[in-house]
């Protein structure tokens, strides 16, 4: 008696299991971290400031200065001058503008710029190209798209309390990565 009730419960549990797997995996879905948009101008002043108005113009957000790590002569730079600008985006308007970007590149990126960590970046040469209105007096810039991949799951290796590893199957890799643009944004990797 004891044994077909145990075998009950064991059935009983399995039947439970069922509908989650219907269900696909929600865990494992790969979605937008965040897109870092950064403009590098390679000096500070007047033209790193129109720069930036151009980040706020297509991002809505005020974007952060980045300095220099290092003086390079060559290049006229000084340590912890401010060179370039970037923002951070995230959710449903990250979706958006990494669309406008993918509309300039048609689709289609060369498979070195993804990286073993699963994320994947671009540039794109004149801003104009994202709809954004020309001015002469602010001129043309060019931008770097850079993408960060996650699944949810991905906190507990950030957290502050009860910090965890992340599992090596639950990371997002380079071939995810490049799965994820072709069917989500019906993308094209080109070998090079």
């Amino acid at each position: 008696e004891l044994r077909t009730h145990l075998l009950l419960a064991h059935t009983h549990k399995d039947n439970r299991r069922m509908p989650e797997q219907k269900n696909g995996e929600v865990m494992r879905k790969i979605r937008i971290e965040k897109l870092v948009v950064n403009i590098c101008v390679g000096e500070s002043g007047d033209r790193l400031i129109r720069a930036a108005k151009v980040l706020e113009e297509l991002t809505d957000q005020k974007p952060v200065f980045t300095k220099a790590r290092l003086t390079v002569r060559t290049f006229g730079i000084r340590r912890n001058e401010k060179i370039a600008c970037h923002v951070t985006v995230r959710g449903e308007k990250a979706e958006e503008i990494l669309n406008k970007g993918l509309q300039v590149k048609e689709f289609e990126l060369p498979a070195r710029h993804f990286s073993a960590t699963g994320n994947f970046g671009f540039g794109i040469e004149e801003h104009i190209d994202l709809g954004l209105k020309y001015d002469p007096s602010v001129g043309i810039y060019g931008m770097d798209f850079y993408i960060v991949l996650g699944r949810p799951g991905f906190r507990v290796s950030r957290k502050k309390r009860g910090r965890g590893r992340l599992g090596l199957k639950h990371r997002v890799t380079r071939e995810d990565a490049m799965k994820y643009f072709k069917t989500v944004h019906g993308g094209h990797v080109r070998d090079e």
